[in-house]
């Protein structure tokens, strides 16, 4: 049988390339990096259902990805054969989990993709609801601080028109090199899943219990539906060499989750005495016919 870790390779890589090719041609993408752009809807979301930021697909599964991941990995773990519950694969889960709070969340400070954006030339911005972007130190997006009038007055420019009452917004790095989040952690997930289900597969269908063909379907279902989250990335958001860079830091992800270190190590053969004499006469009768 085929490793389906390299056929779901296979796949997430055609898409990127097709949705990323499509969103040139058809000049579908929105640069997000720009601080004047990417506080404003999408200029296809009228028209295209998933341009839109406000889409079920995004609202409820990109945006809680890993969440579903831990789920689908957790019912496919939890209901495989005692034997298939070794504590690589939970390794595996907690590598893949450390790469995503390494590049997402904190590392030593701000995130990794934080850093980058920082290091090309990004900069800290709040967007206001008047359209107008307001450069803050860029300590407040690394803490990701709520920022308004009320509680930080001396950020806002007194020319500006400032926000009712009561407005509060979340600043974010704009400008620099803006790696798309979604289709690293989409890319990496992905390929994450398809390495779990991996051995199911390699069993007949008829030896599956019933809990575990169910966890298996929600894996699949998991699967198919982070495929479709990297195509609609891949079409509307983000910049042909964000997506590029997202998908390769993606494949590394996953790549550390099959260093030696969390693979399960070789089963022992375990050959009997008796066997030994047995196989060396035949070696040794063989040698004499030649």
């Amino acid at each position: 049988m085929a490793d389906v870790r390299i056929a779901v390779l296979v796949v997430i890589t055609s898409i990127v390339l097709f949705g990323t090719l499509y969103s040139v041609v058809n000049s579908t993408y929105l640069d997000t990096s720009n601080p004047l752009l990417t506080y404003l809807p999408h200029p296809l979301h009228s028209t295209h259902y998933f341009a839109s930021k406000g889409n079920i697909l995004n609202v409820y599964f990109i945006k809680r990805v890993w969440a579903w991941t831990s789920a689908a990995f957790l019912a496919h773990y939890l209901t495989s054969p005692p034997a298939a519950r070794t504590k690589e694969r939970v390794l595996q889960f907690l590598a893949a989990t450390a790469v995503w709070l390494t590049f997402t969340g904190w590392f030593f400070g701000p995130a990794v993709l934080d850093r980058l954006v920082a290091y090309t030339g990004g900069e800290c911005v709040l967007g206001l609801p008047s359209g107008d972007v307001v450069s803050v130190p860029a300590d407040y997006c690394y803490t990701k601080s709520t920022l308004s009038a009320a509680t930080h007055p001396a950020l806002f420019p007194a020319a500006l028109l400032l926000p009712e009452d009561g407005w509060r917004g979340r600043p974010r790095l704009r400008r620099g090199h803006d790696v798309s989040g979604h289709v690293f952690l989409l890319t990496m997930s992905t390929l994450l899943l398809a390495d779990q289900l991996r051995a199911s597969f390699g069993r007949a269908v008829g030896r599956w219990s019933a809990p575990h063909w169910w966890a298996m379907a929600f894996g699949v279902g998991v699967v198919v539906l982070e495929l479709l989250a990297v195509y609609t990335t891949s079409v509307y958001f983000h910049t042909p060499f964000e997506k590029l860079t997202g998908y390769l830091l993606g494949v590394a992800g996953f790549a550390i989750t099959q260093l030696p270190v969390f693979q399960p190590a070789p089963e022992a053969v375990v050959v009997s005495k008796r066997e030994v004499p047995r196989e060396a006469g035949e070696k040794a009768e063989i040698a004499k016919r030649q």
